[in-house]
C-alpha cells in the first residue's frame, strides 16, 4: 500500500458576498496550506471494487468522500481498476481545516496517477467540485485566492509563517452556519491587491475594502461558545482568526 499526504488548509479570511440562485454562497477567501495532514493509503485492485479498509468514527464507508471520489473517477474515466483505501485521520472533523475535502482531493490525484487515467489537474478540479466546494482548492495544491463557491482559484505567494492552530472540542456544521438567518451575506468584493495590502498590515485594508475577517465567525461563536473562548485566548498573543 502506498501512502499520500492530505494536508490541512487555513482560510486567512473568508467573506460572504451573497447567496446565489442555486442556494450556494458567493465567497472570497485565501487558502493557505499547512504541514499538518491526514494520510491516504492506496492499494490497487484489478476487480474494480472500491473498499475502505478501516473504520472512521461517524463516517460510513458509503458516504466517505474518499470512496465517493474514487467512484467518481471510475465513472468519469471508465477504468476497470479498483482500490483498497486506508484513511489515517489526524485532522479534526468539523474543525475548519478541510480534512474531508483534502482526503477526497488526494484520493483523486493518487488514483488518477496509479490508474493511469490521465485527467488533467483542471479536469480533476471540476470532478472534485461535485464532491465539495473546497475539493478543487486541494487539487489545485497551491496557496490561492479563491472566488465563486471556492472553485475560482488564482495562485498567490505568501511569506513564510508559523501558525498556532487551536481546535476546540466541537464539530461545526458548515451547512448549518451558511443557513443561519444571522449570517451576514453582503461583504464587498476585494482584489488580490487589496488582500496583499491588508495582510501586510495584518489588520485592515484601505478604507475602501472590508476588514480581512471570517464572516462566519460571529455566527459560529454564538452557536459554539468554545470557539469564542479559543479566539479570545489566542487574541492575547496576536492576530486570532477562525478558519473554515
Amino acid at each position: 500500500m502506498q501512502y499520500f499526504p492530505a494536508p490541512a488548509k487555513l482560510n486567512l479570511f473568508l467573506h460572504v458576498l451573497g447567496r446565489r440562485a442555486d442556494g450556494y454562497h458567493e465567497l472570497q477567501t485565501v487558502f493557505r496550506f499547512i504541514d499538518r495532514a491526514d494520510r491516504i493509503g492506496v492499494a490497487l485492485r484489478s476487480d474494480g471494487q472500491i473498499r475502505r479498509l478501516n473504520d472512521v468514527a461517524g463516517v460510513p464507508a458509503e458516504t466517505d468522500l474518499v470512496v465517493r471520489a474514487a467512484r467518481a473517477l471510475q465513472v468519469r474515466t471508465g477504468t476497470t481498476l479498483g482500490a483498497d483505501l486506508q484513511v489515517e485521520k489526524h485532522l479534526p472533523m468539523g474543525g475548519g481545516l478541510g480534512g474531508g475535502s483534502s482526503d477526497a482531493a488526494t484520493t483523486l490525484m493518487a488514483l488518477n496517477h496509479l490508474w493511469n487515467t490521465g485527467l488533467s489537474r483542471v479536469e480533476l478540479q471540476t470532478l472534485g467540485l461535485a464532491l465539495g466546494a473546497d475539493v478543487p482548492a486541494f487539487v489545485f495544491g497551491r496557496n490561492a485566492f479563491a472566488g465563486g463557491v471556492g472553485e475560482r482559484l488564482e495562485a498567490v505567494t505568501l511569506p513564510a509563517a508559523w501558525y498556532a492552530v487551536v481546535v476546540p472540542p466541537v464539530a461545526v456544521s458548515t451547512a448549518s452556519v451558511f443557513a443561519h438567518p444571522d449570517l451576514t451575506r453582503c461583504a464587498a468584493p476585494i482584489t488580490i491587491a487589496d488582500f496583499s495590502t491588508g495582510w501586510g498590515r495584518n489588520r485592515r485594508v484601505e478604507s475602501r475594502a472590508p476588514t480581512l475577517v471570517n464572516d462566519l465567525a460571529a455566527v459560529v461563536c454564538r452557536l459554539h461558545p468554545q470557539v469564542a473562548q479559543a479566539l479570545e485566548w489566542l487574541a492575547r498573543f496576536g492576530d486570532a482568526r477562525m478558519t473554515g
